[in-house]
């Protein structure tokens, strides 16, 4: 019989931000016989050939040491069936992965990436100088992270002339990333984006997290909290996540990803954009959508 490890981080990771779905799919996947059970990622004592399957769950410290968890792709990969696939997995750690997404014909909200400096004060000068005539004021507003990272770490709503989107630019920068500039999506900060939840290509349920940002810099409530509520998809916004799912399978040359979690919005300027494809370790929000992780565990059975 498949012996399955959900993979994960150690415990004292998620003191204070705690995995609640990986549980439920461990006791979906016994609840029948499938041996399965969670696994530490980067524990040197796991004989990851002793796992017929190893499936990426919650190492959500990944963004904080991102060699690492390459290196450890590498020595996995050979002794296991790691799902998503390795070549996937590294490809979406970084998110110039949507300049791919949108050669193959996604719309993504328009982006720049920057290495330097005089690059962030390049472009923030020219969107402060083309403004938002949307806006009362006419003031361009953008939003500044990482190209690596999660959980909104390190990133920021400023407008386009105030120094604190410099600051994090370059705090970034000196991080060991590049920094990402987009324009404010105004329906972002009105808290419409939907986190679309895909398992083997199928659509599961739907969430809408709020607004995250504060304008000025930091979380809104001080603090990163999603507000998370089942949200309706519409046949279009599906079709929309299919098609970014066929493109991820193009540019990999890879088969379905097991899971998938597309975060879009639908705007008035741009119309539906891609905002995020997360591929690696989603939250499932699976307390809000009970029995999707029976749904999960079958294809996870199914794959082994």
């Amino acid at each position: 019989m498949t012996r399955i490890a959900l993979v994960v981080t150690d415990p004292e990771f998620y003191a204070n931000d705690p995995d609640p779905d990986t549980p439920l799919i461990l006791d979906s996947l016994t609840s029948d016989g499938t041996p399965a059970e969670m696994v530490v990622w980067h524990d040197p004592d796991v004989d990851w050939s002793a796992y017929d399957l190893a499936v990426l769950r919650s190492p959500w410290d990944y963004p904080l040491r991102p060699a690492e968890f390459d290196q450890w792709l590498q020595h996995v990969a050979p002794l296991t069936r790691v799902l998503n696939e390795p070549h996937m997995v590294r490809w979406n750690m970084d998110k110039h992965y949507l300049d791919d997404l949108a050669s193959a014909g996604i719309t993504v909200v328009p982006t720049s990436y920057h290495r330097s400096a005089e690059s962030v004060a390049d472009a923030l000068a020219r969107a402060a100088q083309a403004g938002d005539a949307a806006r009362a004021d006419g003031a361009a507003h953008v939003v500044v992270k990482p190209t690596v990272g999660s959980g909104s770490r390190l990133a920021g709503l400023f407008r386009a002339d105030d120094p604190a989107a410099q600051q994090l630019a370059e705090a970034i920068i000196a991080d060991g990333a590049a920094a990402m500039i987009q324009p404010e999506v105004p329906e972002l900060s009105e808290g419409l984006e939907k986190a679309v939840y895909m398992v083997n290509g199928e659509f599961t349920h739907a969430i809408a997290k709020g607004a995250l940002l504060a304008r000025g810099g930091g979380m809104i409530g001080g603090i990163y909290g999603e507000n998370a509520q089942v949200v309706e998809v519409t046949d279009d916004e599906k079709a929309f996540v299919g098609k970014v799912l066929e493109a991820v399978m193009k540019v990999n040359d890879s088969e379905m990803p097991l899971y998938a979690r597309i975060d879009i919005v639908d705007t008035a300027r741009y119309g539906k954009v891609l905002l995020e494809a997360e591929l690696i370790e989603p939250l499932l929000n699976l307390r809000h959508a009970p029995g999707v992780e029976h749904v999960f565990a079958a294809a996870i059975r199914a794959r082994g």
